[in-house]
């Protein structure tokens, strides 16, 4: 019985993989969201500590100077928006506006540099895109006071006034949660023996509350108990 022999052909081409191809269409995907998290990347000791310093300087009230210190930081964020909060307190908005803008295209999260870009926004009566900038935030951190606030001025401007009660509405609440705040710690305090830590907790969070409720005349009664334990102890509240 015969057998029937393949006839010799050209061979088929050896497949090229497909992986290494689609991995340099794929490798921006991959790396572009690294790089967009890293843009700040490590600072250095250098930087850290003049921004520390500077930090300091701007508590005190050094504003010139703390824009000064950070003027050739422009690749650390937290250090641009501290040199913008530094030159919009010393009057100069639209500088502190351009800063604050460079700061949000490195980081566009900051709450910070939302919070000043909307308010320079709101005092050049840039409104409309003032608003952005604060419903931004607010979808974010919808009990942030300060974006609240800001939020009920730009309503009052329009002359929206039902708007902006509701803003302030929120802010009121808001306020209850840091009132509560105060209390708790009020309770640390004067369990580690702090009492005048304490009490002035305690009197910080009565100014946060609405006045008659349950709750500021528990904290009121709370107030007199802990200062009669402070004068029998000798320690002035």
């Amino acid at each position: 019985m015969k057998r029937f022999r393949r006839r010799p052909g050209p061979r088929a081409a050896p497949r090229k993989p497909v992986f290494p191809g689609l991995l340099l269409i794929f490798a921006p995907l991959l790396v572009f969201p690294f790089l967009f998290s890293c843009r700040d990347g490590n600072p250095g000791e250098e930087t850290m500590v003049l921004y520390s310093r500077a930090a300091a300087v701007y508590a005190q009230g050094g504003f010139t100077e703390t824009a000064s210190m950070l003027e050739k930081i422009n690749n650390f964020t937290p250090a641009l928006v501290l040199r913008a909060k530094a030159l919009y307190f010393n009057g100069q908005g639209e500088e502190a506006r351009k800063l604050l803008r460079r700061a949000l295209r490195r980081h566009p999260g900051s709450a910070e540099a939302s919070l000043f870009l909307a308010r320079i926004l709101h005092e050049q009566e840039k409104d409309a895109e003032a608003l952005v900038v604060i419903e931004t935030l607010l979808r974010d951190n919808p009990q942030d006071l300060r974006a609240l606030r800001l939020a009920a001025a730009l309503a009052a401007r329009r002359e929206d006034a039902e708007d902006a009660a509701a803003f302030l509405d929120r802010a009121v609440e808001a306020s209850a949660e840091t009132a509560l705040i105060f209390i708790d710690r009020a309770k640390l305090r004067w369990t580690a023996g702090n009492g005048s830590g304490a009490l002035e907790d305690l009197r910080r969070a009565e100014l946060l509350l609405p006045w008659n409720t349950p709750l500021i005349r528990g904290i009121k009664d709370l107030r007199s108990v802990l200062e009669a334990a402070a004068d029998r102890s000798g320690e002035k509240p």
